[in-house]
């Protein structure tokens, strides 16, 4: 009987995500004898004090990763999808999307019930250039401070007095469990999600068709036309933890509905443009919208805005 092994983070969040994936393929394959776990420890995990924009963006939490996959001591691995980049190595597949959790960003605070309510000049913890805009655009008085490190450690330094509140992604709290006593979830209209919050992916070998075999079961159809639209956005506008931009698609009355962000680092100057498609058209389809509604981005004031982003972080 055939034995599976997943590579994943060793992170509290990443470890449940791992397990929920092994508990998944278990249930739709009896037959297989057993699913085991290769904990690694990416650069990403390592380099905790300074920004990710400045160590070479979200990569760094997959490469070591997807080494694990090509050199056969993993057959599986469990990315949060916002984490993957664009560009994967040649014999390596993002084959399936689980159905996706709660999209938006949460804000957390020990005693301010909302944004609206931290007093002038608050300190607000947060990992992303994307969250430190759409902060800035609402509240441009606030002091965002950056903030690493997983979901349970950043819990802990809102609890230690260090922030007056932070944001992460809703998904991650809400998978752990875990509450802070004055807790709320950013509408899309206000802070737009990043590409694939929410969701994860399993990544493969493209020639290990039994594994494929395994994994199928798992792929979520209306969240993998939405994740591949968003990540059209993405490559489009050529997206990295260096700018902020944000892409979300949603399924209403039949259509999949795309809208895709990209603003100066405090939230002045921001680009908003959506558009739709039927959504039974499938998953080239909604990438190849992606990559229209990042051109019309674009031609409405993004080529601008990314040169002078690119040529900041050059300097």
């Amino acid at each position: 009987m055939r034995t599976l092994t997943i590579a994943t983070r060793g992170s509290k969040l990443a470890l449940w995500q791992a397990e929920h994936v092994k508990a998944r393929i278990l249930e739709l394959n009896p037959l297989l004898a057993e699913v085991d776990l290769l904990v690694l420890k990416t650069k990403g995990d390592k380099i905790l004090d300074v920004p990710l924009a400045k160590i070479g963006g979200k990569g760094l939490f997959v490469k070591e990763i997807e080494e694990a996959l090509l050199d056969g001591r993993a057959d599986v691995a469990v990315h949060s999808i916002k984490d993957v980049p664009m560009t994967l190595p040649p014999n390596l597949a993002l084959g399936a999307i689980m159905e996706r959790e709660d999209a938006r960003d949460m804000f957390l605070s020990m005693r301010f019930a909302n944004l609206d309510a931290l007093p002038p000049g608050a300190r607000v913890g947060t990992s992303s250039l994307r969250r430190q805009a759409g902060l800035l655009r609402l509240r441009p008085d606030l002091a965002i401070v950056p903030l690493r490190g997983n979901v349970d450690t950043r819990l802990a330094k809102l609890a230690a007095g260090e922030f007056d509140a932070v944001v992460m992604a809703a998904a991650g709290v809400k998978r752990l469990g875990l509450s802070a006593p004055c807790m709320v979830e950013f509408p899309e209209t206000a802070m737009l999600p990043a590409a694939g919050q929410g969701a994860l992916g399993l990544e493969y070998r493209v020639d290990d068709k039994e594994v494929a075999s395994f994994l199928t079961p798992l792929d979520h159809e209306e969240t993998h036309l939405r994740v591949m639209a968003e990540r059209g956005v993405l490559a489009g506008l050529g997206g990295g933890c260096q700018t902020p931009m944000a892409a979300h698609a949603k399924v209403e009355d039949g259509f999949l509905v795309l809208e895709a962000m990209l603003a100066d680092i405090d939230g002045k100057r921001v680009v908003r443009e959506t558009t739709r498609m039927g959504a039974s058209l499938g998953l080239e389809t909604a990438y190849g919208l992606g990559l229209g509604l990042a051109d019309k981005v674009r031609r409405n004031g993004g080529e601008e805005l990314l040169a002078e982003l690119l040529a900041a972080h050059d300097q």
